[in-house]
């Protein structure tokens, strides 16, 4: 298996300027794929950023030469219309010609109510509008003009003039059965996050390769990206320090569903500080790092893109490369 690895962009914590120079210092360093988060407000309120993705992406693919971007991941069903992200990424495509995937996902409170109104949709209809977004914006980028008329989302002769020669691809975030097997059935991709029960991704990816047979495709061709989370210092202490500012990424989907204000998220995450280090590898020492990345390889997953917490950025893409490239490629 040839291994990609990447890099996270954390929209939530670097501001635009810093986060497209750490971008381009991991591209200088060897990361062969960058995810960029897609946040209308961050994690925390104090301290967090929140750039705008669509331009971001422009200057990234721009001042950049070879690694691939994307999300990971963008809603494209309530904030945006399926309509405009296809309009969007197809520009996107244009500029940098395979080198971009818009990786999607059903969204979360907190970047969507405050500006859509209303209540934050369950779990049902938001993967079900997923699902018709994606059909929209492939038919956009297949078809020269396109007329639809679905349950959430209406064409009428609608064109994307502007579309690169091979679609760009689309990667469908799951973390349950169902949003898996859509994966499977309509996805490019599948993209999950680490640091969960290690039987999870056994049974996520039969759920991605149940929806792809059952859909007539050929499971293996379906990329499978994770986003893992490593907390890499040569000093120990720092490692788990580090993964403080991320708190929230300990919480339950029980405790942080629905959460729509960025001042209680940072609430709930510093009253679970003390679980923060739970969802990172967390180490000081090169072939642990690696030995907690191998069973993410040995399930399938060819794809990594390492989130790295903390503030020291350019210090943590450089001991990365250097400590454990060589024995995640031997």
């Amino acid at each position: 298996m040839t291994l990609t690895l990447g890099y996270k962009a954390s929209n939530e914590q670097f501001g635009p300027v810093e986060l497209l120079e750490l971008v381009q210092h991991a591209e200088q360093r060897g990361f062969e794929v960058s995810g960029v988060s897609d946040h209308l407000q961050p994690w925390r309120h104090n301290g967090g950023h929140a750039p705008g993705v669509l331009p971001w992406l422009g200057a990234a693919a721009a001042t950049t030469s070879s690694i691939v971007l994307g999300t990971s991941v963008l809603t494209p069903t309530m904030r945006y219309h399926p309509a405009i992200v296809a309009q969007a990424f197809a520009t996107l495509g244009c500029l940098a010609p395979g080198r971009i995937f818009l990786g999607v996902g059903t969204g979360e409170a907190m970047n969507e109510t405050p500006i859509t109104g209303g209540e934050f949709p369950g779990r049902k209809e938001r993967r079900l509008k997923m699902a018709e977004a994606i059909k929209v914006m492939k038919l956009l980028w297949e078809h020269e003009r396109v007329d639809f008329e679905g349950e959430y989302y209406k064409l009428r002769r609608a064109t994307i003039y502007d579309r690169p020669d091979t679609p760009v691809p689309i990667y469908v975030a799951a973390s349950g059965p169902l949003a898996a097997k859509l994966a499977g059935r309509v996805g490019d991709g599948f993209i999950c996050t680490s640091g969960k029960d290690p039987q999870l991704y056994v049974d996520l990816l039969a759920n991605v390769k149940e929806g792809a047979e059952k859909a007539g495709r050929d499971y293996d061709q379906i990329k499978r990206m994770i986003e893992v989370k490593v907390s890499y210092d040569r000093d120990p202490e720092k490692a788990e320090k580090a993964t403080h500012w991320w708190a929230a990424l300990a919480l339950t989907p029980e405790e942080k569903e629905g959460v729509e204000d960025p001042v209680e998220m940072e609430r709930l995450a510093d009253a679970a500080v003390d679980r923060a280090h739970t969802r990172f590898i967390v180490s000081g020492d090169p072939q642990e790092v690696a030995d907690k990345i191998q069973p993410y390889i040995d399930l399938g997953f060819s794809e990594l893109v390492f989130h790295f917490p903390g503030d020291e950025q350019k210090r943590y893409i450089d001991e990365f490369a250097t400590d454990i490239f060589p024995l995640l490629r031997t």
